[in-house]
């Protein structure tokens, strides 16, 4: 069952994707969950995003890892067959070519748009995202997480460490979820990377719940 939190954020936003009024939003809505068309992945998709909230009722929630590890620079889930790891970096802006708009709004970077904390310039960004099938390494490509920035892995509420993000498995086996929600005014965004068959499939991306 989703947290109040989940669902207070989700009646409050609806969703709203609106563009910021300062400077222009360049990035891309070919990842929303609105543009998935396979039926089983959108199913279990619906069952746990933000991004399918609209088609949730009814849909049983899917089993999930447990965490194991989580710090501010990581967070890691396993059971007895199956270990996941999503890790972050320091943001070298450096090694990197800033696009901003008016000379203020950072709105590229390596000339394309991110994810994150839209017109600011990161302070980290996701650096990998290690997942292990038994003794299979399945391989997250470095496009798929790149432009990810600021990720939020747990937060303290009320003296308890807790999280957002989950790594969950489909009823058919078939399929991992590997889940990450940045909850934060300004900043919104959530990933699902989709293994299936111990391959790396696809990511989906929704992005805007909160406005500036």
């Amino acid at each position: 069952m989703r947290t109040i939190f989940f669902v207070v954020l989700i009646v409050f936003t609806r969703l709203c994707f609106a563009q910021n009024d300062v400077f222009p939003d360049y990035r891309s809505k070919k990842e929303l969950f609105t543009r998935v068309v396979e039926k089983e992945i959108r199913s279990d998709l619906a069952s746990f995003s933000m991004g399918g909230i609209d088609e949730s009722i009814g849909k049983l929630p899917l089993k999930s890892l447990p965490i194991s590890k989580a710090t501010p620079a990581s967070i890691s889930f396993a059971n007895e067959s199956i270990q996941v790891t999503i890790n972050s970096a320091p943001f070298d802006a450096s090694k990197h070519k800033l696009g901003f708009y008016d000379k203020k709004y950072l709105t590229r970077i390596d000339n394309k748009p991110y994810f994150g904390d839209y017109g600011k310039v990161p302070l980290t960004t996701v650096q990998s995202v290690e997942v292990i099938i038994d003794r299979d390494t399945i391989n997250i490509p470095s496009e798929a997480l790149s432009d990810l920035a600021n990720p939020i892995f747990s937060f303290v509420e009320k003296g308890v460490q807790k999280t957002q993000n989950k790594v969950l498995l489909s009823a058919d086996g078939h399929r991992i979820y590997v889940y990450m929600l940045k909850p934060e005014k300004g900043g919104s965004y959530e990933v699902t990377w989709v293994i299936k068959d111990r391959k790396y499939l696809r990511r989906v991306v929704d992005f805007g719940f909160l406005k500036d």
